[in-house]
């Protein structure tokens, strides 16, 4: 198992089309790290980067301390999962497995005990002398797991692996992910997803990009609860945060926000007198919000109430930028919609952005 260590890494297609541009990151043996992004961010060209399936056009790429930018893909010690199973369709799940094996030359008995091993960890011993049109998609994409763990990589590649399962099959899916990575400790992986749950609840850490770079690194809570930016502040979680305008009307340890109809003061965001009427954005939570008569951050009517279950959404109408506030209440609140509601917030979940940034890493 490796650690890697990208330096100034960049990527440049033909005609000067810059995708990916500055990016750092050091991964350390037996991290779990998702890369996470808006479409067209750049996760798969570095995954694919990485992998040695895209030429990196500058910077370095490091395994176990060795530069590999000009290596070739099987010589890396990499093994990557596609979002498409890419099975050998007349091979079974045995010969699917052990295919690279016997292109390599190893033992028969090598590999036996590798396929019976994996075949074990993934719960596929009943299938091993089934073809892939006789499985599940959760299933045969297990099998493609199965086919990269009998190599014994030093760092395997995930490319949004459960994109093509239905949602019950990706959470059944997700959770063996997770139980595997509990088996296998001490390797390093590097997952890519636009699933904000795969990312939370698989992750080391999140790699967050965005504008050809890296927006931030982190914990998955650390990026939940810490954000460094509004970008990052409404990419993660779902519904997204919530931004209101606001105006810095106390300075000192802790900072006072007016807003229309309210306000809120915040110790965790210290301020000078130089912050004294400084435009700002409040954010906060939709589940961070709570019903109040009393002193409140927002006031607005609501316009549409989803109940689903264990908690409503409350959708107020849009404010002048064009934005609607969401807010997110325990129980069922079907009966708030029309009227006009007041909501708080703790300070402690009350987030401060200047020119787009958090004042916390300013």
């Amino acid at each position: 198992m490796a650690n890697l260590k990208l330096t100034n890494v960049e990527k440049t297609y033909a005609g000067a089309v810059n995708v990916l541009n500055n990016i750092n990151l050091d991964i350390e043996k037996g991290e779990l790290i998702v890369f996470v992004g808006p479409s067209g961010c750049g996760k798969s060209t570095l995954l694919r980067m990485i992998a040695g399936l895209e030429k990196i056009t500058g910077g370095t790429l490091e395994i176990d301390g060795q530069v590999v930018n000009d290596m070739p893909p099987a010589m890396r010690g990499i093994a990557m999962v596609f979002q498409s199973y890419a099975l050998y369709p007349h091979m079974t799940v045995r010969e699917n497995m052990s295919f690279a094996l016997k292109i390599a030359k190893k033992p028969q008995s090598e590999i036996d005990a590798a396929v019976e091993r994996a075949a074990k960890m993934l719960q596929l011993d009943p299938y091993l002398d089934r073809l892939p049109k006789a499985l599940s998609g959760g299933q045969r994409q297990r099998v493609a797991i199965g086919r990269s763990i009998v190599r014994d990589p030093k760092v395997y590649l995930f490319d949004e692996p459960l994109s093509n399962l239905d949602a019950a099959l990706r959470v059944a899916t997700r959770i063996e992910i997770a139980q595997l990575k509990e088996q296998m400790p001490e390797s390093t992986m590097i997952y890519v997803t636009h699933d904000q749950v795969e990312a939370m609840t698989l992750a080391s850490r999140i790699v967050v990009l965005a504008n050809k770079g890296i927006a931030q690194v982190g914990a998955p809570l650390e990026l939940y609860e810490r954000p460094n930016s509004e970008f990052v502040a409404q990419f993660i979680g779902s519904p997204s945060m919530n931004l209101l305008p606001g105006e810095i009307v106390g300075t000192g340890q802790q900072t006072t926000v007016k807003m229309d109809g309210g306000g809120v003061a915040v110790s965790d965001y210290p301020t000078t007198d130089a912050d004294m009427g400084l435009k700002v954005n409040v954010g906060v939570r939709p589940e961070d919000f709570v019903g109040t008569s009393g002193d409140h951050i927002f006031e607005g009517r609501v316009e549409i109430t989803e109940a689903l279950g264990e908690v409503t959404l409350l959708y107020f109408e849009k404010q002048g930028d064009g934005h609607a506030v969401i807010g997110k209440l325990p129980g069922i609140h079907a009966e708030l919609r029309g009227k006009t509601v007041k909501l708080g917030a703790s300070p402690d979940k009350v987030h401060i952005f200047h020119n787009g940034t958090s004042l916390l890493y300013r």
